[in-house]
């Protein structure tokens, strides 16, 4: 067995390949994102002034120009892409002051929401995959598992606010701090957690079907040995797939967590960035949304190798 020829070569075309696919993610995001506000009802300047707002006609031809909305739709079009490849994220309509600014204020809490989250529902995945082992356990866990994704998020946020918060008083209602971020964090992670679980165990069952089980129990292996050094890690591939893709949902999912539990971040700007037609807060938002998932992507692709030994180079069996 030895490094195959076309091993640099291949590896030259698939890093093309991912940066191609970030680049055409990302196009399609802020395209898609103009394209819907473009469809949006009703005129951005009343939105922005209010229905209540005593302002002459000339007044609002004003604050169009200034704000280009005048100008044709391919030209505000070409102009958001050139200003987003500068960098330059705009001015928010309602707030007057640097999108960078608005995000960056909310973005801290909501990283820290979701990165909890996701940590959750890994540890609840794997448990539930490597305790869940036997019919009895397996059905319980798949039935828990079915209650929570036929759950909405709100509601789940909902039920925990009102046993471990109005109940039992083990977590504030809302706040600072971290014990202000476990509920939050719990009810963005149980959905995650369901799906996580359910795709583990038909990867464990899996992979200890393969030859390289039945060769590893051969050697009197034990069962936990196989599993800890050989199926989970096997079998984790495509876990790690799913995990990638929701990552998306978690941040989704922040818009209603965060009304549920009166908390600062992302999610809250998003929705009141929609309600006032706030453009550029909005773009903002969703090309946030693509560079995480583009970022999550490439980590997945890397991950890959170190799970499955097989694809850390090409190899030819000789």
């Amino acid at each position: 067995m030895h490094d195959s020829p076309g091993g640099a070569p291949r590896a030259l075309r698939r890093g093309a390949e991912l940066a191609g696919g970030a680049v055409l993610v990302l196009w399609g995001a802020a395209t898609l994102a103009f394209l819907t506000m473009r469809l949006v009802p009703g005129d951005a300047v009343d939105v922005m002034l209010g229905p209540h707002a005593q302002v002459s006609p000339e007044t609002k031809a004003a604050i169009r120009t200034e704000l280009g909305l005048d100008l044709p739709w391919y030209q505000q079009y070409v102009g958001l892409l050139a200003r987003m490849l500068r960098g330059d994220l705009g001015e928010s309509y309602q707030l007057r002051m640097p999108v960078a600014e608005v995000i960056g204020r909310q973005l801290a809490p909501t990283l820290q929401l979701t990165g909890l989250a996701l940590t959750i529902a890994l540890v609840l995945a794997f448990a539930a995959a490597l305790l869940a082992r036997g019919r009895r356990a397996r059905g319980i866990v798949a039935a828990l598992e079915l209650v929570v994704l036929s759950s909405p998020v709100f509601w789940i946020g909902l039920v925990l606010l009102t046993v471990f918060s109005f109940t039992l008083g083990w977590f504030p209602v809302s706040g600072r701090g971290f014990a202000a971020l476990v509920l939050p964090a719990v009810t963005l992670a149980l959905p995650v957690a369901a799906l996580l679980g359910q795709v583990l165990r038909d990867g464990l069952e899996e992979a200890e079907r393969q030859p390289f089980a039945l060769s590893v129990r051969a050697r009197g292996a034990s069962q936990s040995r196989l599993l800890l050094r050989h199926t989970l890690r096997h079998g984790s591939t495509g876990a790690l797939t799913l995990a990638g893709y929701l990552v998306g949902s978690l941040l989704g999912g922040t818009v209603l967590v965060e009304t549920v539990f009166a908390r600062a971040g992302i999610g809250r700007v998003t929705l009141a960035a929609i309600q006032g037609r706030d453009l550029p807060v909005v773009m903002a938002v969703i090309m946030l949304s693509a560079v995480v998932f583009v970022v999550v992507h490439l980590l997945v692709e890397l991950a890959y190798p170190l799970l499955d030994p097989r694809l850390r180079r090409g190899v030819n069996a000789r």
